[in-house]
Order: structure tokens, then C-alpha cells, then sequence
């Protein structure tokens, strides 16, 4: 079930609601305003009534829908990197990247899995529900073992992603944190997967901030299998 689109729809009507009761308040204001002009003081505070409860249902029903289109957003993924692997041999991999600018970016790769660090931007919660995505930067990819003890001995590999010098949000918010007020926090994520040969994989950022890793159908069946089979 995609839940986006089950939350769109309420959402979609909640807007529509919010429309037309604003319009009934604005028809109970010009009444009330007709009204005093006349110098009927009962109805116009008769009208005067129904034009606060109808600005109350109106903030109502727009704070329904502006958290159920939150809610939507949080659960959007933006699309990081798709990766492709290949056996060279036991715990030896050759990886291509491809970037969703359809930038591609081949590597070698020694362990069990990969890893995929980013360093997130996550706004404060009213940011969020306005629909703004968090920021990223992809940090890293590196090799990781299954077994904790080859992680001492054996080959590692990491490929940095990050520029020497390059300046960016990320970085200003780290030296000068005062200048942004919505930013709710700097931090570290990072998913990883078995490797398999013939491996195609999709990793994604939601709007939490949680970076999410996921095989393929083909790939996901492999992974039980021996290495390489």
C-alpha cells in the first residue's frame, strides 16, 4: 500500500474544507460589518459569533491538513546513489556508482559489505512540516568485514567523497551555528548490505534524516546464497 498517496487524499479534501470555511467566515464578516452599519447590534453580534467559530474550524481543519502533508513528507525518500557490484574474488569487489545526475563512478572494494556515510542537515520540526527536505552530503562508501576480527587484519577500504577546501551549508553551520536558527541538528548516517555478485542497490534518504539502504528483488534472493553464487 503506498501510504502517500492514501494521505493525499485526505489531505487534499482537509485543504478544500479549510477553503470553503474561510469563505463562510468572510461572508459572516461583511454581514456583521452590513449589519452594524444599520445599527442592528443583535445580528451583527449573532454574526459576529459564527465568524469566530468559523475561523476556529478554519485553523482547525488547516492544521489537519498541514500535519497529515507532513507526514507525507516524512515519508518521501530522495534517491542518493544506486550501486552495482561484481565478484573480482573472495572479499574483493568492483563497484559502480551512479549518481541520480546520472554521474557514474567505478571503485574497487575490499570486505563482506559496503557502507554509505552521509553527514545530514535536519531541520527543526515546523521546517519539516513545511515540506523542507534535509540536506546531505555523501561522506563515504567503505568495505565492511561480517567478521569483527578481519576488521583489524584485513584489507580496508574507504573512498572519500568530500573535497579538500569545498565550503558548504554544512560546513557554515559547524563554524557560525547561531546564524541558523531551523536547523535542528548536524549528525552522522550511514547504512550498509551484503555484497553479492550482481548486485544492484538503491540507497535513499528519507525525510527523518535516515539514510536507508535496499537490494533489488534478484539481489535480495541472492543474499542467502554462498559468496559469488
Amino acid at each position: 500500500m503506498n501510504w502517500n498517496e492514501v494521505l493525499r487524499l485526505p489531505t487534499t479534501l482537509l485543504a478544500i474544507l479549510t477553503g470553503v470555511v474561510l469563505l463562510l467566515a468572510l461572508v459572516q464578516w461583511l454581514a456583521a460589518r452590513q449589519h452594524l452599519r444599520n445599527r442592528r447590534h443583535f445580528a451583527a453580534t449573532g454574526h459576529a459569533v459564527l465568524l469566530v467559530v468559523f475561523l476556529l474550524v478554519t485553523a482547525l481543519l488547516g492544521g489537519m491538513a498541514m500535519s497529515l502533508r507532513g507526514y507525507r513528507f516524512l515519508s518521501e525518500e530522495e534517491p542518493v546513489v544506486q550501486i552495482d557490484s561484481h565478484i573480482l574474488s573472495p572479499q574483493r569487489w568492483a563497484l559502480t556508482l551512479t549518481w541520480p545526475d546520472g554521474d557514474t563512478r567505478n571503485l574497487m572494494l575490499d570486505g563482506d559489505d559496503f557502507q554509505v556515510d552521509a553527514i545530514v542537515l535536519k531541520w527543526k520540526l515546523p521546517a519539516m512540516l513545511a515540506g523542507l527536505p534535509p540536506l546531505y552530503r555523501l561522506d563515504r562508501i567503505s568495505g565492511r568485514y561480517d567478521d569483527a576480527s578481519q576488521e583489524t587484519t584485513a584489507p580496508r577500504t574507504v573512498i572519500d567523497f568530500s573535497q579538500a577546501g569545498a565550503g558548504d551549508l554544512l560546513d557554515l553551520k559547524k563554524q557560525i551555528p547561531h546564524w541558523f536558527p531551523e536547523v535542528d541538528t548536524l549528525f552522522g548516517s550511514g547504512a550498509f548490505l551484503p555484497l553479492v555478485d550482481g548486485g544492484h542497490y538503491s540507497v535513499s534518504l528519507m525525510r527523518t534524516g535516515a539514510l536507508v539502504a535496499r537490494p533489488d528483488e534478484g539481489t535480495a534472493q541472492r543474499m542467502g546464497r554462498p559468496l559469488g553464487g
